[in-house]
């Protein structure tokens, strides 16, 4: 896109912070100055441990205007948040995930939940951070059975119950002996995450890392 282009576009639609809403000065800029000091970013707590995965680090922590930023993005058609996501997603990565996986890929929606969203959040997630760290995400798993929305299960236990068997491997041979690095929105007990690491490791992955753009405080 030539700069005369990206000019009269930022004229007509004037980009907003993906957190806050506020106008910022171009489309080159991913948020704005006030949040970008006062966003929740996580430190060493943004790591955590699960179920057949090694770790997931997160770049915030889902909260306040994250949250809401988050659930617009999920539910309120804003697919285009996925660039802001994937570029701070991809400092995490780098920052904590170097040298860690050998393939990068999202856990992804059911074909249900697809057509009602339009979009796969986190194969947006997953594709942005993988451009910003010159490198490409693929497709490893299917959700072949549509559940019930984990926000809205309740305890651990029964979220690992809902997610039970919902995934499948698309091509064994594609993640056999490798290193996976496993991308999806938000963490919050890791019942999905560890139910899709289950199913890599199945079909021969050698180790299974996520990263999510957030995660909850008590994670």
């Amino acid at each position: 896109m030539s700069r005369f282009v990206a000019a009269i576009l930022d004229l007509l639609y004037p980009p907003r912070c993906v957190f806050c809403r506020e106008l910022v000065r171009s489309g080159k800029d991913l948020f704005c100055p006030a949040c970008r000091e006062s966003l929740p970013f996580t430190s060493c707590g943004g790591e955590q441990t699960g179920d057949f995965f090694r770790v997931c680090c997160s770049a915030l922590y889902y909260e306040d205007v994250v949250r809401e930023s988050l659930r617009r993005y999920k539910f309120q058609g804003r697919s285009g948040y996925a660039a802001t996501y994937g570029a701070i997603l991809a400092d995490c990565i780098r920052e904590r995930l170097t040298g860690e996986y050998d393939l990068i890929t999202w856990v992804p929606l059911s074909s249900e939940r697809l057509r009602e969203r339009g979009y796969d959040q986190s194969m947006l997630l997953a594709q942005a951070a993988a451009l910003e760290l010159q490198d490409v995400a693929v497709s490893t798993l299917d959700k072949v059975r549509n559940v019930e929305r984990q926000s809205a299960v309740g305890s651990r236990e029964k979220r690992r119950a809902n997610i039970a068997g919902a995934y499948r491997a698309t091509d064994p041979e594609l993640v056999e002996g490798r290193r996976i690095l496993l991308i999806d929105d938000i963490i919050t007990t890791g019942a999905t995450l560890s139910e899709c690491a289950r199913t890599l490791r199945e079909a021969g992955a050698k180790d299974v890392v996520c990263a999510t753009v957030a995660r909850g405080r008590d994670a």
